[in-house]
Parts: structure tokens; C-alpha cells; sequence
């Protein structure tokens, strides 16, 4: 029995330390880069987005330009609401607050660094699909809500930012300590769950459930998504050895796509500036677009 548990301790450690050493650089580097931006170019990101209210950019190119810049935003929903907050009380139109929430639910600068380790392919269809369904969520309130108005911020105040220090430097050490602190367990504990899968779950079984260019695959991947998404970190290693054993890119962008949209504590943020209705709106959306993102992806490649 010794010799067993012994000999499975040798095969997952190998696991472990190959999937480690692949990523680790993406992640170490996508923490700088995350910290970098959130530190020295935040605030020129939202003044971005402030410049885009004042001028005469309207329609598509308005809301193409805001989901542009929520994936730029390196904050998390709870950071990202009072912002958005604030832009509301400034006037801007609701279409474009969703195409900027949308995207900057589903990606920020330091996740696409991460999704790097998965392939050029695989970055490639995030970064397009979620700008996509940025746009899509933005024009969604453009036709169906008008001037109705979708959001209620009235519980928000202003961002209270974090990032004080009068040196930049040490702005930059306290806001990347942070970020290691708040990424490393959960990084860590997806390469351990990527160990075991690759160890003990079939390939043949993940190529049957999420490869080829079937709509069940793609339907798998976007209900997964919604249980096992807590951080975007972590799951890069699950999805790296999926994509190792078969998953179809269409099923890899469907769960990109449902995970963070319906992580628990940006459901939170979202259930109050939605109110219910609009909230359940939000979720069939969500699955909708994951899932024809999904199949389009799987028809392309």
C-alpha cells in the first residue's frame, strides 16, 4: 500500500512540476504586467473612457471603443461598478457602461497575459470573443432598453482606491504583493487540479465530452464553466490540459466566457445594479452568446 501511494506521489509531483513549469512564467509575468497597468495607467484608462463621453464618437463605434477599454481596466467587478458608477453620474449612456462592464468581466490585462501559455490560437479567440461579447451586450441596451435606463448605481459611491503611496515604486511592490497574495493559492491549486486530471481522468473521456465540432461539447464546456470558475489564474492550467486532451477551441471560448461572467462574487456586484428581471436577462445572455461563440469558433478552426 506504501509503495503505491509512493508511486502515485512520483506521478503527480511530475504532473505538478511539468504543468508548473510551463506557466509559471505567464503568470509571474502576468502579475507585473497587471500591477503595471493598474498602478501607472488606470487612471488614463477611465480618462479614456470619460474623453470618449465628451466627444462625438456615437452607435457601434462608441460602444466597440468602451469594450475595448473594459478590457484594458485591470480592476475586479466590485472595483469596476463604482467606476462605472461614477461614468453613469457623468452622464454616459448605459450602452456603453454595459459594453465596458461586460468586457471587463470577462477579461483584463493580466488574464490575457496568462492565456498566453495556452497558445496563440487560444488568446486569440478570447481576446475576440470577449470584445465581441462586449459589443453585444451594448448593443443588446441600445435596442431593447433605449433611453429606459438598465443600471441602478444608486448604492455606489466613488472608487476608493488602493494604490496611495506617494512613490511609485512602492505603489507598484504593495499592489503586486496583492496580487500575489490574492492569485497564488488559486493558481497553485489549478495546476494541482490539472495534475490530477491529466493523472487519473482519460484522455479519451475529455476528448468525447468536450472535443470535435459537436454542440454538446460546447454546451459541456459553458455549464462547467459556471461551477468551476473562481479565479481566472487558476483555471489556466485546467484548460491547458484540456486543450491537451482533446477540448475544441469553440469549447475552451464557451467556458472563457461563462466562468468569469458567472463567478460568484461578480454575480454579487451585478444583482445590485441589475435588480432581478434585468439580472436573469443577464444570465441567459451570457449562456446564449457562450454558446453561439462556441459553436462559431468550433465552425472557423
Amino acid at each position: 500500500m506504501g509503495d503505491v501511494i509512493r508511486r502515485e506521489a512520483v506521478y503527480l509531483w511530475y504532473y505538478f512540476s511539468v504543468q508548473l513549469e510551463q506557466i509559471f512564467v505567464y503568470w509571474v509575468l502576468g502579475m507585473v504586467i497587471g500591477s503595471l497597468v493598474s498602478v501607472f495607467f488606470k487612471e488614463r484608462i477611465y480618462g479614456l473612457m470619460m474623453a470618449l463621453n465628451r466627444g462625438r464618437l456615437g452607435g457601434i463605434a462608441g460602444i466597440a471603443a468602451a469594450s475595448a477599454l473594459g478590457i484594458a481596466s485591470p480592476l475586479c467587478m466590485y472595483g469596476t461598478v463604482p467606476i462605472a458608477a461614477s461614468f453613469s453620474r457623468g452622464g454616459m449612456k448605459d450602452e456603453w457602461l454595459g459594453a465596458f462592464m461586460m468586457s471587463s468581466i470577462l477579461l483584463n490585462p493580466q488574464l490575457v497575459v496568462y492565456s498566453v501559455s495556452l497558445g496563440a490560437a487560444a488568446v486569440t479567440v478570447r481576446l475576440i470573443s470577449c470584445f465581441l461579447c462586449g459589443m453585444a451586450a451594448g448593443i443588446g441596451i441600445r435596442l431593447f432598453f433605449g433611453n429606459k435606463g438598465f443600471f441602478r448605481f444608486d448604492s455606489f459611491d466613488g472608487p476608493k482606491s488602493r494604490d496611495t503611496d506617494p512613490n511609485g515604486f512602492r505603489r507598484f511592490g504593495k499592489n503586486l504583493g496583492r496580487n500575489v497574495k490574492a492569485t497564488g493559492p488559486w493558481f497553485l491549486l489549478g495546476v494541482l487540479l490539472s495534475a490530477l486530471f491529466q493523472r487519473y481522468v482519460p484522455a479519451d473521456l475529455m476528448t468525447a465530452l468536450f472535443g470535435g465540432n459537436e454542440a454538446f461539447g460546447v454546451l459541456m464546456a459553458a455549464t462547467v464553466g459556471v461551477p468551476l470558475y473562481v479565479c481566472g489564474g487558476g483555471t489556466i492550467p485546467l484548460l491547458q490540459a484540456w486543450l491537451q486532451d482533446g477540448m475544441s477551441m469553440g469549447s475552451a471560448a464557451s467556458f472563457m466566457i461563462t466562468g468569469p461572467a458567472t463567478k460568484i462574487t461578480n454575480l454579487g456586484a451585478l444583482k445590485i445594479v441589475l435588480g432581478v428581471r434585468r439580472f436573469v436577462l443577464y444570465l441567459v445572455f451570457v449562456m446564449v452568446f457562450s454558446l453561439v461563440c462556441g459553436l462559431a469558433v468550433n465552425l472557423a478552426v
